[in-house]
């Protein structure tokens, strides 16, 4: 076995020359006579020239469809925090509580004036009836019991902000604000996300924009990679926003992912390919592909004959994630998808 490696090794490691010619059709190495491998028991992929989707890729990133960010509204001290980032929690659901006992005396403080005021307009109004008060003054009644019952109700409104509730349903992201700490206005205190609902977000130069609203009439199709595992998502939607960044001139693309999809969190990097249009072009498995440093090849099989080590020079990636070949193949070849196994076999024979 460990004659069988180093050889693969010599193999993979001759110069670019030895991979187009030297090796292609060789029965042995460095004088090791090799015996032929049938291409039946490899698994393997018959190269030919089909049309694939054309188009760009553009840098994205993941972002919840619905999401909120909870601030503050009123000044206090934070005395209770619910809930913990990653929790889930439902639409209404208590998240923390800001001390709110002087807001709590201004409501009371608002509930006793809009009592008085009540009581003062009703005998307002009695008195207005026997004669006693003029019209005016009935007037002065009502008006005291309208700001009475403003200020009450505002008090009230700001008692209620001491209590933080989830405006969605999802999963807390971020804690912001720990108990203890000083909430002011506006200062960001929790964010919610639905991760059901995820989307990409990717930014497109505005040269592309005459192509990409050309693609597939005015309907945009993407695929959306994983970069570092090589998954492909599946988008259900393409959105195109209507204006341009007049900085980095632009375009926002939305690209809707199917709520089957798992694995994403906001914020995660990915690729965007957006496609354009199909060509004629000849492509292969990417893992069909042996690399060494900058020398890429194929094992080509022929049934009776031993696997062959062929250079092959590569091109683009295309959509859906094969590579296409610019030089080193033809149509109707076939190819090892696992090298490895297909360089001990070549040695095992």
């Amino acid at each position: 076995m460990k004659r069988t490696t180093l050889l693969v090794l010599l193999q993979l490691a001759m110069p670019a020359s030895g991979l187009a010619t030297g090796v292609d059709g060789v029965n042995g190495v460095n004088g090791v006579k090799v015996s032929a491998a049938p291409a039946g028991e490899l698994a393997s992929h018959l190269v030919n020239v089909a049309p694939v989707p054309t188009g760009f890729s553009a840098e994205a990133r993941v972002e919840a469809v619905r999401s909120a960010t909870m601030a503050a509204q009123i000044a206090g001290r934070v005395t209770e925090v619910r809930v913990e980032p990653g929790q889930a929690v439902k639409k209404g659901e208590l998240l923390l509580s800001i001390d709110a006992r002087e807001l709590a005396g201004m409501n009371a403080a608002g509930q006793a004036s809009l009592a008085q005021a009540a009581a003062q307009w009703q005998r307002s109004q009695q008195l207005y009836q026997q004669k006693f008060i003029s019209r005016s003054a009935l007037d002065q009644a009502e008006l005291a019991y309208k700001a009475a019952q403003g200020n009450a109700g505002a008090s009230g409104a700001s008692l209620s902000h001491a209590r933080v509730s989830a405006p969605i349903s999802g999963v807390v992201g971020e804690r912001l604000i720990e108990p203890g700490e000083m909430a002011a206005p506006g200062r960001a205190l929790m964010t919610v996300h639905d991760p059901a609902a995820l989307r990409v977000v990717a930014s497109v130069p505005q040269s592309r924009l005459p192509a990409l609203k050309a693609g597939a009439g005015g309907a945009p199709k993407a695929v959306v990679e994983v970069v570092e595992s090589g998954r492909r998502l599946v988008v259900t939607r393409v959105e195109v926003l209507p204006i341009v960044d007049p900085v980095s001139h632009t375009v926002t693309v939305r690209l809707y992912l199917d709520a089957s999809e798992a694995g994403l969190t906001p914020g995660m990097a990915v690729r965007a390919h957006l496609l354009t249009g199909s060509a004629e072009k000849l492509t292969i498995p990417a893992q069909a592909v042996v690399r060494r440093g900058e020398v890429s090849a194929v094992y080509v099989l022929a049934e009776g004959a031993a696997p062959r080590l062929r250079q092959i020079r590569l091109g683009d990636v295309v959509a859906d994630g094969r590579l296409e070949v610019l030089a080193g193949l033809r149509s109707g070849e076939r190819v090892a998808l696992d090298p490895v196994k297909a360089g001990i076999a070549l040695k095992q024979k």
